[in-house]
């Protein structure tokens, strides 16, 4: 049976291209042998393949789980429904730049009484390995569906953990982005300063770097690397587990 497989950040360039149609021996399939059949498929992949995180139908797999006919599989480096909330809610993967002022305006209902609100930035440079490369801009790349279904996971467990919180906002920038440019925000209202949305938009920004599949590459004028994180996704943080984080 023939499986989409997509490919992101170094995988993607390493491969040359974003999706593969892989013919597959008959069913049962598992995620395991759609992983060794992209192995043979890229041996120069071997060893990314073998570490990467993998998705299908937009959610995390895992060793062991079945693969159905028609079913989209992911693959990609650790990543650096909602629940129906009445209060208003922001989540968006944005390539332009962001208001700070429209965004806090949107979230914000009359028993609002504190925003706070986490903006990161492209730095122009970052010590790595010894020396300080000077870097020109980043390039930001999402998955995007699974991106987006994500990130209500986020807010979902924020208000499972702090259900003070009103307001929630996610925007992650996506595309190049110059030195001095904002790359995510993530802010959280609430009536009172002591009602979690400090917290919250910490604990916001933590876990869209676990678990929301966007990666970056940093350009410096003599290379370009894709910057992976180090946290590998557990059954434990599905998103039909919301909230059950420790």
């Amino acid at each position: 049976m023939p499986i989409k497989v997509l490919l992101f950040a170094t995988l993607r360039d390493l491969a040359g291209q974003r999706e593969v149609l892989l013919p597959l021996p008959a069913a049962p399939v598992t995620i395991d042998a759609v992983r060794q059949a992209m192995i043979e498929r890229f041996p120069h992949l071997a060893d990314h393949l073998r570490v990467a995180l993998a998705a299908v139908n937009q959610e995390y797999s895992f060793a062991g789980e079945a693969v159905q006919e028609g079913d989209e599989v992911a693959f990609f480096p650790p990543v650096s429904g909602g629940q129906g909330s009445p209060y208003p809610q922001i989540l968006r993967l944005a390539d332009a730049p962001v208001d700070h002022n429209a965004l806090i305006a949107a979230i914000t209902i009359p028993a609002t009484g504190a925003v706070c609100l986490f903006s990161g930035l492209v730095r122009g440079a970052t010590a790595r390995e010894g020396h300080l490369p000077q870097t020109e801009y980043l390039e930001y790349e999402a998955y995007a569906p699974m991106a987006l279904a994500r990130m209500q996971q986020v807010a979902d467990e924020i208000r499972t953990r702090w259900p003070a919180v009103q307001g929630i906002a996610m925007v992650q920038r996506v595309g190049r982005l110059n030195v001095g440019e904002n790359t995510v925000l993530i802010a959280c209202g609430a009536a009172h300063r002591d009602d979690g949305c400090f917290e919250a938009a910490r604990y916001g920004i933590d876990r869209l770097k676990e678990i929301v599949p966007v990666w970056k590459k940093e350009v410096s004028r003599d290379q370009s690397t894709w910057i992976e994180g180090s946290y590998t996704p557990t059954p434990q943080d599905r998103s039909d587990r919301a909230g059950n984080q420790p």
